[in-house]
């Protein structure tokens, strides 16, 4: 009986995923030499299958040694394109959840903006924070300032904040930043004194982020105290008449926290009389 030798030849598409640290351009021209990365089949396709009588001439033919170049070739472009997807697909995971659509834009400030200084005192250090606000009422820069603190402290702070403003506006949501700051220890902390609302912070990015988090968010469950009509908020939002609505667009929202019947006076049947002193 003749014996027959098969040889069958496959495209194996796979893609090797590295989890990493830190982003950087060293670290992604590095990483084809990296060993600890996660194999994954992709696909396996049989490319042909060739019979021959064993003992048979092993000679192989020019154009079959050309077809198997192509095929390598094509699996090695195939094997590099899944590795360069690998590191695109890492390199959009690290910004994902901060609205990746608008990651790459930055929405700029108005010229003239809303917004409010809230000054407190931590402890024993007075912070003064400053926020700006885009026309719908969202905010997107802060700005910290703090007496008795020595010029890298200040210069620190300063920068920290210009940081925040940059994520929020390219679109990092309010909400990460509070999840990452709050309940943050380190001195000065204690009693926060000068603001209606809280009445003790484990420190000074505890205090500002909890001041945002109730002030933009609504996060009362954040607050010492409780709100001043939390009613009013569900009247405002099912019956919201046109002066309201002008009132809302040119008032900071984090300066009065969402209460704006709560903050508005009735003039219309006051009358005036203005005398010249003589």
């Amino acid at each position: 009986m003749s014996k027959f030798l098969v040889e069958t030849h496959y495209t194996c598409v796979f893609k090797i995923v590295h989890e990493l640290e830190e982003l950087n351009e060293k670290s992604l021209s590095d990483i084809d030499n990296r060993q600890d990365g996660r194999v994954e089949i992709v696909d396996v396709t049989v490319n042909n299958r060739k019979t021959k009588k064993a003992g048979a001439d092993k000679e192989i033919k020019k154009s079959e040694l050309e077809e198997n170049l192509k095929i390598n070739h094509k699996s090695e472009s195939k094997k590099s394109d899944t590795i360069k997807s690998a590191i695109i697909n890492k390199s959009l995971k690290v910004g994902e959840g901060y609205n990746s659509k608008n990651s790459s834009k930055r929405f700029q400030m108005p010229a003239r903006r809303k917004g409010y200084i809230q000054k407190a005192t931590v402890g024993d250090h007075k912070v003064y924070l400053h926020t700006g606000e885009y026309d719908d009422g969202k905010i997107g820069e802060i700005f910290i300032d703090t007496n008795k603190e020595g010029e890298l402290v200040k210069a620190l702070m300063n920068n920290f904040a210009i940081a925040i403003s940059l994520g929020l506006q390219y679109g990092v949501p309010l909400e990460e930043f509070v999840d990452a700051f709050l309940d943050t220890k380190f001195e000065p902390s204690g009693k926060v004194y000068g603001n209606d609302r809280i009445l003790s912070a484990t420190s000074i990015l505890d205090y500002i982020f909890r001041e945002l988090a109730i002030s933009y968010l609504d996060k009362e469950e954040l607050a010492h105290t409780p709100s001043i009509n939390t009613s009013v908020k569900e009247k405002e939002n099912n019956n919201d008449d046109q002066f309201l609505k002008i009132v809302k667009n040119i008032t900071s929202k984090g300066f009065i926290r969402s209460n704006y019947k709560e903050k508005l006076v009735d003039l219309s049947d006051v009358r005036i009389n203005l005398k010249s002193k003589t």
